[in-house]
């Protein structure tokens, strides 16, 4: 997602924002960074799938199972890819151009967020701050970067 906004000061800003797929990985995360990568969820995910047809399999007959069961278990197994979806990180990131005048130099600001509703929140108010204050809010996720 990419809005324009113009600060007080007349320049043209660029608020976008970029989802990130995997974690990025920070200093203070560097002991739990460490990982058996995908492997474990899928040997997880196999175990799942071979325990579920051994029951559909050894189900008696006269068993009915309903509907709405059925969508119950499919709900519960969707549940946590969907949370993961949603809940990916989010790279903000404000910048401008500058222009001729050496009191507004070009700027780049950058910073995460976590969740899509987050990240289109931040976003607008990144925007207002642009259009009101000429920056992005120093105590909202975005930083100055040199």
């Amino acid at each position: 997602m990419t809005r324009l906004a113009r600060g007080a000061d007349g320049r043209l800003w660029t608020v976008r924002t970029r989802v990130q797929w995997r974690n990025p990985a920070v200093a203070d995360d560097f002991e739990h960074d460490v990982s058996g990568g995908n492997t474990p969820g899928t040997v997880l995910l196999l175990v799942v799938l071979a325990l579920g047809a051994i029951l559909v399999a050894w189900t008696p007959e006269q068993v009915v199972v309903p509907a709405w069961f059925v969508l119950a278990l499919v709900l519960v197994f969707l549940f946590f890819p969907a949370r993961w979806a949603v809940r990916r990180p989010w790279t903000l990131v404000a910048e401008t151009r500058g222009d001729n005048d050496p009191q507004h130099p070009p700027e780049l600001w950058v910073g995460q967020v976590r969740g899509i509703l987050t990240a289109r929140q931040e976003t607008r108010k990144v925007a207002r701050n642009i259009e009101v204050y000429s920056l992005p809010d120093i105590e909202g996720p975005l930083h100055p970067v040199d």
